[in-house]
């Protein structure tokens, strides 16, 4: 039976509408002649609460308002690959066909081309039982085969299968459960506010290796785990995030663009298309999804693109694959929950935010992780969570950034006076944190034994230079003790030779992790020699005017990695001749 009710009052994209029996919160309507989506997210007695996801603008008290019976879905299936889709999985590309660059109100898209066939090849045969299984693939683009699942909740035995082409409607296998026989498609739907099920978590084994040395040496994040990137404007977040998206060893990367302005977001669907894939050698937005749900469409869509992005996440993670979700921005996220509330009229916490924000930011990050999936098959499967945070005015101290550090694992702090000296990635080391030390350990150990003990020595001279360079800022740096000078050098060195990497170099954009464990070595090694000379009487200035140290700044833009050996050579050469020089032993 239809559940209907009529407008009674208008707030903005809150519409409050007068039913005669109940619905469900969070179940989808339509609202008005124009059938604008929304959804019920308050009841007070037979009044509901509709937050729409598209403007208001020209709807009157009285009009109809019609309540589907279901929440907020998303369609899982062949055809997501590649798709550039808005908050609610509406294809924008679509969209555009329709209706040209400004959205019409009321249009409905399906997410799924209901008329594209794809070639299913079945795994599993007549008389299998299955249960969260695969049972078939299709190759969707040349950088993914789709794994078509047993639907959750759906355990029986297989009296058909079909191999051929199929649109994502067809049945391709017959399930008997239980005496009753239901046809399964390549298509499956989930409520997008509800985790999908899994067997078990499991430990994190290894890190996300991204290509960017301040992350994967410094501050590394295990794959299935969850980071926060927060920063002021112009910090370079979204070109950090578009980085990691390129280059990060995941399956599968879902850009989630929330909130952000139009022209950043537009960068991203003009570029990724044209990119080519270094791991696939194919074009990148063959194992991207991107979910653009830019700052001038409706908050309430902005706040369900979040839950749309992870939803696909797990949905690819139930299938074996390991995915990275680039969250840009968190920030507008939590935003749009205030405006929600606000028109809700609930008591505000902090800074007008709800005070359930700690609540919503806990369940979104939560939903990363490693895990056994569903079916008989053995299967692992990860959501990596990378989440930007766009404090106001640079100050950590707001909500939404203090409520995020509570739930992650990894904290890389973008800092704007960085920034502004061109030291990009503009992570500040001092600030940055992470909790993935000792699976990351285990991992780097195989290209280095003492990667632990280079990386903390290095961490270790930075803030060493920080506190120096206070002192040296009153007294002049010529008046500081030599030893004290060569750390300043190193700390140099270590900055520029290696934390400072330009997204727009043909080598330096990436850097594997062999050749970062061999460039950490090198300057690590170049500090443990220089340093007895120094102790014993050498000027540091002597130490500064080696022609090794500009060889070791330029190493990071060498594609051969053999040139970390010559250099080592070269370093141990010049050291000796200066040791000679003042006849000092080493």
């Amino acid at each position: 039976m239809e559940i209907t009710g009529t407008v009674e009052r208008i707030n903005g994209s809150l519409v409050l509408a007068d039913f005669r029996e109940k619905p469900k919160i969070g179940d989808l309507v339509e609202v008005g002649e124009l059938k604008l989506m929304g959804e019920v997210v308050r009841l007070t007695e037979n009044i509901a609460a509709i937050q729409c996801y598209e403007t208001t603008s020209g709807l009157k008290p009285g009009e109809p308002v019609r309540d589907s019976g279901k929440p907020l879905i998303a369609e899982l299936g062949p055809g997501l690959m590649g798709t550039i889709f808005d908050g609610i999985q509406r294809s924008e590309i679509e969209l555009w066909n329709r209706a040209g660059p400004f959205i019409t109100r009321g249009v409905s898209v399906i997410p799924l081309d209901r008329q594209r066939k794809w070639t299913f090849v079945p795994q599993v045969r007549k008389g299998e039982v299955v249960d969260g299984d695969i049972i078939g693939t299709v190759d969707e683009t040349k950088a993914i085969e789709h794994k078509i699942l047993v639907p959750v909740g759906f355990r029986g035995t297989i009296t058909d299968i079909r191999e051929g082409k199929f649109t994502v409607t067809e049945p391709i296998a017959t399930l008997d459960i239980a005496g009753v026989e239901r046809e399964l498609t390549m298509m499956q739907t989930w409520p997008v506010r509800v985790p999908r099920p899994f067997k078990e978590r499991i430990s994190l084994e290894m890190p996300l290796i991204t290509g960017q040395r301040v992350i994967d040496t410094f501050f590394p994040v295990a794959k299935g785990g969850a980071a926060c990137i927060p920063g002021g404007f112009g910090t370079g977040k979204t070109v950090m995030l578009q980085q990691i998206a390129k280059w990060a060893n995941s399956d599968i990367i879902i850009y989630i663009g929330c909130g952000e302005r139009g022209n950043e977001m537009a960068d991203v669907i003009t570029h990724f298309p044209e990119l080519i894939d270094p791991k696939t050698e194919s074009k990148l937005i063959e194992r991207t999804i991107i979910v653009a749900n830019v700052s001038n469409m409706p908050v309430s869509a902005r706040e369900a693109s979040i839950y749309m992005g992870i939803t696909i996440a797990e949905y690819f993670r139930d299938q074996g694959y390991d995915v990275a979700i680039m969250a840009d921005s968190t920030s507008r996220w939590a935003e749009a929950l205030r405006d929600i509330s606000g028109r809700l009229e609930e008591i505000p916490a902090e800074s007008g935010y709800p005070a359930y924000l700690a609540d919503r930011i806990a369940e979104m990050y939560e939903r990363a992780g490693r895990v056994h999936t569903l079916g008989s098959v053995q299967r692992i499967g990860s959501v990596t969570i990378l989440g930007a945070v766009s404090p106001p005015g640079s100050d950590f101290s707001e909500p939404v950034t203090t409520h995020t550090l509570r739930y992650i694992g990894t904290f890389w702090a973008l800092d704007t006076e960085l920034a502004f000296r061109r030291h990009f990635p503009a992570i500040n080391w001092l600030r940055s944190f992470t909790r993935y030390l000792p699976l990351a350990t285990m991992w780097w150990s195989k290209f280095d034994q003492a990667w632990e003990q280079l990386r903390a020595r290095a961490l270790g001279l930075l803030e060493d230079a920080s506190e120096i360079e206070e002192t040296a800022r009153i007294i002049g740096e010529k008046a500081l003790p030599d030893e004290q000078r060569l750390v300043l050098l190193l700390s140099e060195m270590i900055r520029e030779g290696f934390l400072v990497q330009s997204a727009f170099h043909e080598v330096d954009t990436y850097c594997d992790a062999e050749k970062q464990a061999k460039l950490l070595r090198v300057i690590m090694d170049f500090y443990n020699v220089s340093a007895p000379l120094v102790s014993r009487g050498v000027p540091v200035e002597k130490v500064r005017e080696l022609k090794v140290i500009s060889e070791i700044m330029r190493l990071k833009e060498r594609m051969e990695i053999a040139e970390t050996d010559r250099v080592k050579g070269e370093i141990l050469r010049q050291i000796d001749e200066l040791a000679n020089a003042y006849e000092v032993k080493i």
